[in-house]
């Protein structure tokens, strides 16, 4: 894109307006609006908000890349004189850290301070527009920003990213988009020279932020002078209310996830902190109801208190999200099945807002381990093509080089090595130093290893190549860096291992090993898809000696003499056989051929012995998937029905809709989606429908209808069309129906 606009400020760290009224003087073919704002912008013309967006642009990171949005206006302008107008705030561009409006993320004090802590990207916010009018007549219009535009201070005194806000009525500048507007009191705009974006400009190519649902929040009590609402559903949401009262008046809102024993919402996160977010409305007092939105930042919660003397009406959660398109859908008789499904969908949405962030309350971080430990489990849901290529394109922006540096506790340079891909991207607080005892936040393995393994989901699900070409040669620099990390022993061992394990057995060297067997085995696959033979050669032989290796070590006897794989970090203990160390080699195909069995058998005792799916979010979906694959459907069944942790349905007793972050009530996060992998299930297990071929040329079709549900109808929008499985217990007997497109192969059953 060729840019004449100049990036525009109105010189302070706060949310401000912009303005420029422009002439049309022709008949229109096409026009469109190139526009950005850092940290988040709103767009208006001619009075109106061009779009349903919200929160443009994308979060990135904005030293090396900054998305515009381009938005169609050719029905939007008008012959004669029209007006621009553009509102931006903070974000991640600027991260409003004062402790008087608000939480924003720290460390606890039970953790060393940071050397590395949040750093913005300018001084001041600024704002990008390009209009550009091709007429009928062939000839050319364009409206840029510059020193002519026109700023003001926003009625948004000051947000910050996580959720506060504070909305001044008496500021609000209505019609200030339109043309006739007084500006006569706005500043001119300064062009940002000196302090304009480093990152290169792109465009905004995954789902936008939109609204999804509107939740209306019910009054459920008074407490200690203040209001409880409940919105009924637990969201990543914009606050929208309606006040009235008089000048000056404020109105304070306090979300939060839960409610504590006095009835108030609980802001307290377990083990952690107080994330004390409020949204405050100060009232202009005109006499009538004054409507008040949340612009440039979201809330998260269910709960919320309301503190202040004026009138309240209209109290809404507007949640929003970027998975706003479904691609599978699943319906069932059992209400307990239904619930769980339905908790997780929740919770997927209220993580994708242009990054997956692993919940947002606390972090709002893009860890990255979900985009492969959930990828299938989303993909099945939500249409994840274009979400699945800005989180790698994030990766691939991530990706050190051997001159990235940070700063160790002394103040010295520690750096992390040419190839890492960090555990978040985009990473804003850096927590870059291993912890004593628990390993590396930074460089994990199974974070990093989302660049190929997330690649391959998008591969198998959509038929793509071009996502392998896009991240092939980054995947393969990332490989380097992990076999740099191999010690002695023939093992990495310096993440986190099962980390979210009940029972703390990380069982690092088996979990990231694996992974590193995982890594080199799937890049083999794509050098294969690429014509890349001699890289496949390469990488098929390294993965084979890390195979050989690990079952070297790693694969023993029990006292029967059946083969089962010990967990290393415990092999003093002689615990041997947790269900995460036996299912990852099941699912890579580790195992040889003639103790696959054993290894299987070995699986399932584990799982019987503990009567529950007690995995952490690493190794649960190949503990789901494995048993699944060697018949143990029904174990799964009854697992995740559980009226007790560890248990899906347990978070439902609780009275959660969505997902904890562990096996517990009263989790640290109530939102998170990281181990809401059994959503794959529902769609490989019980409707069977296992992909074979990439794109779902070909498809097995293997349903599995648990004992306790007596109907069931599952569909998924593929490449090449619709599938649709339904199942029907009829005389204590499972039949299943089939709708397949023409154009995808099956195997298995049909009907």
């Amino acid at each position: 894109m060729v840019l004449e606009a100049l990036w525009i400020t109105n010189g302070t760290d706060r949310p401000f307006y912009a303005r420029r009224e422009f002439d049309v003087k022709g008949e229109i073919r096409a026009a469109k609006a190139l526009v950005s704002g850092l940290g988040q912008f709103n767009f208006y013309l001619n009075g109106s908000k061009v779009s349903d967006h919200v929160l443009d642009p994308g979060w990135t990171d904005y030293n090396k890349l900054v998305q515009y949005v381009e938005f169609d206006i050719t029905d939007k302008l008008r012959h004669g004189r029209n007006a621009a107008g553009i509102e931006v705030g903070n974000g991640w561009y600027i991260m409003d850290t004062d402790p008087e409006h608000g939480y924003s993320f720290h460390f606890p004090p039970f953790m060393p301070e940071n050397p590395n802590p949040y750093k913005p990207f300018g001084a001041h916010l600024v704002a990008l527009v390009q209009i550009e009018i091709e007429y009928a007549d062939g000839s050319r219009g364009i409206i840029v920003t510059d020193g002519d535009w026109r700023t003001k201070e926003h009625e948004v005194v000051w947000s910050n990213v996580y959720g506060s806000e504070y909305l001044s009525g008496k500021r609000k500048q209505k019609g200030f988009s339109e043309s006739g507007f007084d500006d006569a009191g706005w500043d001119r705009a300064s062009v940002a020279t000196d302090d304009a974006p480093k990152g290169e400009l792109s465009p905004q190519t995954q789902p936008e932020i939109r609204v999804i649902k509107e939740y209306k929040a019910k009054k459920i009590g008074s407490v200690a002078g203040k209001t409880v609402y409940d919105l009924g559903q637990n969201i990543s949401g914009m606050l929208s209310v309606k006040l009235k009262g008089e000048p000056g008046d404020t109105v304070s809102f306090y979300p939060a996830e839960k409610l504590g024993d006095d009835g108030l919402p609980d802001q307290f996160a377990k083990n952690w902190m107080p994330i004390d977010c409020v949204i405050r409305c100060e009232i202009a007092g005109d006499g009538d109801w004054e409507s008040f939105e949340q612009t440039f930042t979201y809330f998260a919660g269910r709960y919320i208190a309301a503190e202040g003397d004026a009138g309240i009406m209209d109290l809404a959660g507007r949640a929003v999200s970027s998975a706003w398109k479904s691609a599978g859908s699943f319906n069932c008789s059992n209400e307990r099945y239904q619930k769980i499904y339905d908790m997780i969908e929740r919770t997927v949405e209220a993580n994708m807002l242009s990054v997956h962030t692993d919940c947002p309350t606390i972090e709002r971080f893009a860890w990255q381990e979900p985009n492969h430990l959930m990828g299938a489990a989303i993909m099945f849901m939500k249409d994840g093509y274009r979400l699945w290529d800005k989180f790698l394109l994030d990766m691939r922006t991530a990706q050190h080089t051997a001159e990235d540096y940070f700063l160790d506790m002394e103040g010295g340079r520690f750096y992390p090595g040419e190839g890492l891909i960090p555990s978040q991207a985009p990473c804003y607080i850096p927590n870059v130093l291993p912890v004593p005892g628990m390993g590396s936040f930074y460089d994990i393995v199974a974070w990093g290893s989302a660049l190929i393994l997330g690649a391959r989901w998008h591969y198998l699900f959509y038929g793509d190549r071009r996502i392998i070409e896009d991240n092939y040669d980054a995947g393969m620099r990332y490989l380097e860096h992990l076999k740099g990390k191999v010690n002695e022993e023939g093992f990495l061992c310096h993440g986190l291992g099962d980390w979210g394990n009940p029972d703390q057995s990380y069982a690092r060297e088996n979990i990231e090993t694996a992974f590193l067997y995982a890594d080199a085995k799937t890049l083999a696959y794509f050098a294969e898809v690429l014509g890349r033979e001699e890289d496949r050669e390469k990488l098929s032989a390294y993965a084979e000696k890390v195979r050989d290796n690990y079952n070297e070590k790693l694969l023993i006897k029990d006292n029967e003499g059946r083969r089962l794989y010990m967990s290393w970090d415990k092999r003093d203990e002689g615990i041997v056989s947790t269900q995460s160390v036996q299912a990852l080699p099941l699912y890579w195909g580790m195992v040889p051929e003639a103790y696959e069995t054993d290894v299987a058998e070995a699986l399932k005792k584990a799982l019987i012995s503990r009567g529950a799916l007690v995995a952490g979010e690493v190794g649960l979906p190949y503990v789901i998937q494995s048993a699944s694959r060697y018949g143990m459907d029904d174990l799964i069944a009854e697992y995740i029905t559980r009226d007790t942790h560890p248990s899906y349905y347990a978070f439902i007793a609780d009275g959660e809709t969505t997902l904890g972050e562990y096996w517990e009530t009263n989790p640290r996060s109530h939102c998170h989606d990281m181990m809401g992998h059994i959503a794959e299930w529902y769609y490989t297990g019980i409707a069977g429908i296992k992909i074979e071929e990439p794109g779902f040329a070909k498809i097995r079709l293997d349903p599995h209808m648990p004992e306790d549900m007596d109907e069931f109808v599952c569909t998924y929008d593929t490449p090449r069309g619709t599938i649709r499985v339904s199942g029907r217990r009829e005389n204590c007997k499972a039949e299943y129906s089939f709708d397949i497109p023409e154009g995808i192969e099956v195997i298995g059953q049909e009907g």
